[in-house]
């Protein structure tokens, strides 16, 4: 259960990534997957990260504690479609390779993926690096409102076809429907015990 969580602090330059010396998760995907609405809606606050309808907002590594101290989130800049210079992009990359690579704390990467939509080259491409660094993982697909039952059935096999995730391990979130807190908080549960 999360009771608390207030923003620390954002970081644009690798060389002043924090260590607060507790275990973090780390939130990855693309830009406009919904990152920002899954932290506030795990959260229970509505502007504690910020959204934006424009996609590539979150160009920081941006750190959130969780129950004064007990775990950090880091919202990773979203990757993919922003509209932004090849040089800046190349930066974001650095910063998250960066973080990925050397964070003594990182214990899970939770990476978002939008259900209605196969994962892109960009999602695969970060998926490959966490299986070829041993980096452990777990596979969210958000925006289930937007998808029947039935649909939503058949773009998780895509989803774990192109993941080479089971479909079991796959969690299904909707922030509109308020659908899938429960699994999250399970799996958080799961990660800060082992």
């Amino acid at each position: 259960m999360i009771k608390q969580a207030k923003f620390v602090t954002s970081v644009a330059d690798k060389k002043n990534i924090p260590d607060y010396h507790v275990p973090e998760i780390a939130i990855a995907g693309k830009s406009n997957v919904g990152k920002s609405s899954l932290i506030n809606y795990l959260t229970n606050q509505k502007k504690l990260a910020k959204t934006s309808s424009e996609p590539g907002r979150t160009r920081l590594l941006n750190y959130f504690e969780i129950n004064n101290g007990e775990y950090y989130f880091v919202d990773l800049p979203g990757y993919g479609f922003a509209k932004v210079a090849k040089t800046e992009k190349a930066k974001w990359g650095d910063l998250i390779e960066t973080y990925l690579s050397s964070s003594g704390n990182l214990k899970n990467v939770f990476v978002l993926l939008d259900i209605r939509h196969e994962p892109t080259e960009d999602d695969k491409t970060m998926i490959n690096y966490l299986y070829q660094t041993s980096t452990p993982f777990t596979i969210i697909a958000t925006k289930a409102d937007k998808l029947s039952k039935q649909q939503a059935r058949k773009a998780l096999l895509v989803i774990s076809s192109a993941t080479g995730v089971g479909v079991d391990n796959i969690i299904v979130t909707s922030v509109q429907a308020r659908q899938g807190k429960e699994q999250i908080e399970t799996r958080i549960d799961q990660i800060l015990n082992n």
